[in-house]
């Protein structure tokens, strides 16, 4: 067996673990998503998007779809990521990775293809979701799908830098909740910062998540709040230098050697 045929083997496995992780306690990785946005296309698409009137040339629900997808894959591509390092560190057999000859960017790479998976498989099944009260028209396939795929990696990213941090199982909720939460959504989910004073729309250029969103819509819809070519170079940026920082921290076994 060569090197890369060993790496591909490594890659496939961490990617098939991680599959069947996830997949076993789906009632737990994939349903609360799919009900809780259901919820907010019920709540905000149709009881109180009635009375807000159109906004961004699109009726309400319309325009909070590519939101709320986008919500759904940033939070369970981070989660999935997040807990399964960390539960490899705490279970420790994280280290029989590392004492083998794989590469650290194999690691990693299989860690986030994992978050990736998941955060596609929910993204796909709240636009399913969607497509119960509303006739989703996709303006732009591929840069769609583009930005889904790049986000899912930008979080699963995150999500791997936190586990390296962790020291126990609060530690991996507390950026979720203090941080993705937040950011997620003033990041332009459920409005268009048109609507805000000129200070707030100078303060929410600095959320790196309204980017990502505005990208979305503008594939989903074709309307953005923002430049696409400024958005995908901080999506790009971000992703590039996170990974620096994970295989920097792998490689000197911060939070994980003793």
């Amino acid at each position: 067996m060569n090197r890369w045929t060993r790496y591909r083997v490594t890659l496939t496995t961490i990617l098939v673990k991680e599959v069947l992780r996830f997949s076993r306690i789906w009632v737990q990785t994939v349903l609360p998503s799919v009900i809780t946005t259901g919820l907010y296309f019920v709540i905000f698409g149709r009881l109180i998007g009635e009375r807000i009137g159109p906004m961004g040339g699109y009726d309400y629900l319309d325009f909070i779809v590519p939101g709320l997808v986008l919500m759904a894959v940033i939070t369970n591509s981070y989660a999935n990521v997040v807990s399964s390092f960390y539960s490899s560190k705490f279970s420790r057999y994280i280290e029989e990775l590392l004492v083998s000859p794989t590469p650290n960017w194999v690691i990693l790479a299989g860690y986030v293809a994992g978050g990736v998976a998941r955060g596609l498989l929910v993204g796909g099944a709240v636009i399913l979701v969607a497509l119960l009260f509303t006739d989703l028209r996709v303006h732009n396939l591929a840069l769609t799908f583009l930005v889904f795929v790049l986000t899912a990696v930008l979080f699963s990213l995150g999500g791997f830098i936190n586990a390296i941090f962790a020291n126990s199982f609060d530690d991996i909720s507390v950026v979720p909740t203090f941080v993705l939460t937040p950011l997620t959504y003033l990041g332009g989910v459920f409005y268009s910062i048109e609507l805000l004073p000129s200070f707030w729309q100078s303060v929410s250029l600095v959320n790196p998540i309204l980017y990502m969103i505005n990208a979305f819509r503008y594939g989903l819809l074709g309307v953005s709040d923002i430049d696409l070519a400024t958005a995908f170079a901080i999506i790009v940026g971000f992703i590039l230098v996170l990974t620096a920082i994970c295989l920097y921290l792998l490689r000197r076994g911060v939070g994980i050697k003793s």
